[in-house]
């Protein structure tokens, strides 16, 4: 059966072990303790009245307020994302048929910051807003991070001299890298949760009568990987 093409690099035959040919297994662990690179706060505009065209008036002039409030922080907003959008009716209970008392309309939308004086300042400008709710901070690194890059390279040092401790401890050396692979854990990267990370939060003094700005302390990063390497070692003798 001819093999599949790509298939290739993904296939790698090895021998087996033998007595002139042993080898050892090990699993290499890496684990970093980093500061956030990046902030991710969610936003909910809201408006409410009982005639749906002034509902949508309002909810549209809220959402661009919000969103040039954010675009003039510049570079320090890395992104920004409006989500749902919807005006629901509210019905009366106590009458019957579909007769509508009130319109209630909102629109979700998500922000990234990598500057966090910039979230400090903003966070409380945002909320003093009408109808405006501020949901995190998220603390996050970036998907390229070197940190993940750093934490790999902790895991294959640690399995190496894993590896070479095993092969002293039998009174000889390793030979050759026989596989080096994930140990089938996600790829390494920062906790995730359903909830936002504490924030420790204290208001500075205001400056011009604007809204204060507050001091917020991101929470550090743990980040992890793990490699499972198979070496070959010279015969010891036993």
């Amino acid at each position: 059966m001819p093999p599949i093409p790509g298939s290739e690099e993904h296939t790698v035959s090895h021998p087996h072990p033998t007595p002139q040919a042993p080898q050892v297994t090990v699993l290499g662990e890496g684990r970093l303790e980093v500061d956030p690179e990046l902030a991710r706060i969610q936003l909910t505009v809201s408006a409410r009245g009982t005639d749906r065209t002034a509902v949508l008036a309002d909810l549209t002039r809220r959402n661009t307020e919000v969103l040039d409030l954010l675009r003039a922080r510049g570079s320090a907003v890395a992104k920004l994302e409006t989500g749902s959008f919807s005006i629901v009716p509210e019905q009366s209970r106590r009458q019957r048929g579909e007769q509508v008392r009130a319109y209630r309309g909102h629109v979700r939308i998500a922000a990234e910051l990598t500057d966090f004086t910039v979230l400090g300042e903003l966070v409380p400008e945002l909320a003093d807003r009408e109808l405006t709710e501020v949901d995190g901070p998220w603390w996050e690194l970036r998907p390229d991070s070197e940190a993940y890059a750093e934490t790999r390279r902790l895991a294959v040092t640690a399995a190496v001299r894993r590896a070479r401790a095993y092969a002293e401890a039998l009174g000889t050396s390793l030979g050759s890298l026989l596989e080096l692979s994930d140990a089938g854990l996600p790829d390494p990267g920062v906790r995730r949760g359903g909830g936002f990370s504490p924030v420790y939060a204290a208001f500075a003094e205001e400056g011009d009568g604007g809204a204060p700005s507050l001091d917020l302390e991101p929470r550090r990063r743990t980040v992890t990987a793990e490699v499972v390497a198979r070496f070959t070692m010279l015969p010891p003798a036993l």
